[in-house]
């Protein structure tokens, strides 16, 4: 198959795949009831009764929204209506992405321009804004589009210009394209969408007088309609604010200042992308400032945030990634996700898609077309694999191994995301106890058969000798964190290829010992009944209680095959002795994994086949590294390049060592 049946076949299969995310969105809607779609907006059939949109406090929209919205509560029945403004919004969400893809700037190149439309929509169809915006009453998808059309695919000035004013009558702030329309020499357009927005306001203040004054004088321009101001799905700076405790006066001051100086540099970076060709930019820059700045912008509004990943960031290709994985991950995932819950992250982690809307608007750099790393950045230094003994098993060439340090912020990234993801699936394995402890019971039985069955005794020494088991139980609870960020860390900073082996190796072990999790839940010593064991970092556990001790409210106690905590540790174990240039450095490295086995059994937290399970997965994680990308001695090649980034010698040369 030839390059471009490849890219055709490509393109199908993600095509497929944005279909099948669309009828699971569509699956996920169509749980609401028929009878509660529509039911707590109080959008009455009849226009002539006016005042009632606001008085539920449910409905966010504008009065003109209100009144577009008022004849479909009598159109049809709830269940016909709520098939048909699913299939809808996800019909415009596609249309988004197709007309996304084709304002990307010239010159696309062939793969991008065949895979950017799947791709676009896949990713949309998995966000937050596009999942918050398929429920009842939301029309957040509805401006995107209209604007995009405006932009791209409608020629003329008035027909444009009305899209746009259409937008900003459906979602306010998105009047700050005129101002944009304005400074880019589109004059009349700006001008006619001025006048669109001010005549469908109008027509809205004539039709629903009480509603239109509930909405733009009352609660001034709705804050406070749909929900509290203050909490996090206002993604607004004014939200953001009224979390940080400030009110009054004070408040409103700062949020103008703000909101002014956020306006002034968007519109500035919107104008100057837009006369540099990247026109789609300059419109998502817009779309982020008009989310950030509108007293309230809630999450279903932050489409604009995703459409930013057609700006370059970065003369490096190593980080030419770091905008749009950052850019996916703020808006897919639950800001829990990206980040811990700490007292002292809670204003990062319940603002998230806001900084990521304003930075795309004041603060990302984004590179101009005329820069010479627009279309060639710098290359990534690749290694060659050694010659290995296991040469008849094919490597796969696209996992090369590079010599250069990869990003920080995007290895931050993927270790937060990773583990979160890690800890959701580990949790959510089976935990039945009848199960975990008849596997327990399995365990103990190959044990006391092979005669290996020390956990009683061990525990019992320990519990009988109060300064052992103060230690155990810190070793166990301290330091299977901190071992191993802490070798990552020396790693990234003095040895970039042995990092990227040594961080592929430890994520794999760790993928498949979340199958062991799903396929053998499993009762460690401490929670298993008549045996005698004493948990010495937990507690007493009331074996006699189905919700016993205090973590079994905090993760899944029975994924304990294999253990991870001595897999770890032998991990860090391998990588010390391996990579350690001095003899006491490598004795130190063996002795964690040795005093590991000791601390999960003192404690009876695990088996001694659990560490058995542990130090398997660890090594198949070795051993598919090695198969993927060859042994970890490299063979420096360096491609002939026009432009070299300063201190990538200095790099290498560490790599080498």
């Amino acid at each position: 198959m030839g390059g471009g049946g490849r890219l055709g076949a490509a393109r199908l299969l993600l095509w497929a795949l944005a279909a099948v995310l669309a009828v699971r969105q569509a699956a996920s809607v169509l749980r609401v009831p028929p009878g509660e779609w529509f039911g707590d907006l109080h959008l009455s059939a009849s226009t002539a009764a006016p005042g009632t949109l606001y008085d539920a406090g449910q409905f966010t929209g504008t009065p003109f929204a209100g009144l577009v919205l008022k004849p479909l509560a009598g159109l049809a029945a709830p269940s016909s209506l709520e098939v048909a403004w699913t299939c809808l919004t996800l019909l415009l969400v596609a249309a988004v992405g197709v007309v996304a893809a084709r304002g990307l700037p010239d010159p696309v190149p062939r793969r991008t321009a065949l895979l950017a439309a799947p791709v676009l929509v896949a990713l949309m169809m998995v966000s937050l804004p596009v999942r918050a915006a398929a429920f009842p009453g939301q029309t957040a998808v509805l401006p995107v589009l209209l604007v995009l059309l405006a932009v791209f695919r409608v020629p003329g000035a008035r027909p444009a210009g009305f899209l746009v004013g259409l937008a900003a009558a459906l979602q306010p702030a998105l009047l700050l394209f005129a101002p944009l329309l304005w400074l880019t020499g589109r004059r009349p357009t700006a001008r006619a969408a001025a006048a669109t927005f001010a005549a469908a306001t109008a027509l809205a203040w004539a039709a629903l007088p009480r509603d239109s004054w509930t909405y733009w004088i009352h609660h001034l321009a709705g804050t406070g309609l749909g929900g509290s101001p203050d909490g996090p799905a206002n993604q607004s700076v004014h939200g953001a604010l009224l979390r940080f405790g400030l009110t009054g006066p004070a408040e409103i001051l700062l949020y103008a200042a703000l909101a002014a100086a956020v306006t002034w540099a968007a519109l500035r970076r919107a104008a100057r992308y837009a006369r540099d060709g990247q026109l789609l930019l300059a419109v998502a820059v817009t779309g982020c400032a008009a989310v950030a700045v509108s007293p309230t912008g809630w999450r279903h509004q932050l489409l604009w945030v995703l459409l930013a990943v057609a700006g370059r960031v970065g003369k490096r290709a190593a980080d030419r990634r770091v905008w749009p994985v950052a850019v996916v991950l703020a808006i897919t995932l639950p800001s829990a996700v990206l980040l811990p819950n700490m007292a002292a992250l809670a204003p990062v982690r319940d603002n998230v898609p806001l900084l990521a809307a304003v930075a795309a608007a004041c603060a990302v750099p984004f590179l101009p077309r005329s820069s010479p790393y627009w279309r060639e950045p710098v290359p990534t230094v690749h290694g060659h694999p050694a010659a290995a003994r296991w040469a008849r098993i094919p490597l796969l060439p696209f996992w090369r191994r590079a010599l250069s340090r990869p990003n920080l912020l995007l290895e931050l990234l993927l270790i937060r995301v990773g583990y979160s993801i890690y800890s959701h699936i580990r949790a959510a394995a089976p935990a039945s106890r009848s199960l975990a402890e008849r596997n327990g019971s399995r365990i103990h039985g190959i044990e006391r058969l092979l005669g290996i069955d020390i956990e009683r005794a061990v525990n019992g020494a320990v519990v009988d000798a109060p300064w052992l088991e103060a230690f155990f139980d810190f070793y166990y609870s301290s330091f299977h964190f901190v071992v191993p960020l802490g070798i990552l860390a020396v790693l990234y900073w003095r040895r970039p290829a042995d990092y990227r082996w040594a961080r592929a190796s430890l994520g794999l072990a760790t993928v498949i010992a979340l199958a062991g999790f799903w396929l053998f839940p499993l009762a460690p010593p401490r929670l298993m009944p008549g045996l005698g064991f004493v948990d010495t970092v937990h507690g007493a556990q009331d074996l006699a209680n189905p919700s016993y001790g205090a973590m079994t409210a905090i993760s899944n106690q029975y994924a304990a095959m294999p253990s991870l905590h001595f897999g770890w540790s032998l991990w860090c174990g391998i990588v010390v002795v391996v990579l350690a240039p001095k003899g006491w450095q490598k004795l130190l490295g063996a002795l964690h994994p040795l005093f590991t086995v000791c601390a999960i059994v003192a404690t009876a937290n695990h088996w001694v086949l659990d560490a058995v399970g542990g130090a398997a997965v660890v090594g198949a994680g070795f051993g598919l590294v090695h198969v993927l990308s060859g042994p970890r001695g490299l063979r420096v090649s360096l491609p002939v390049q026009r432009r070299t980034e300063a201190g990538e010698p200095d790099r290498v040369a560490a790599a080498r060592r």
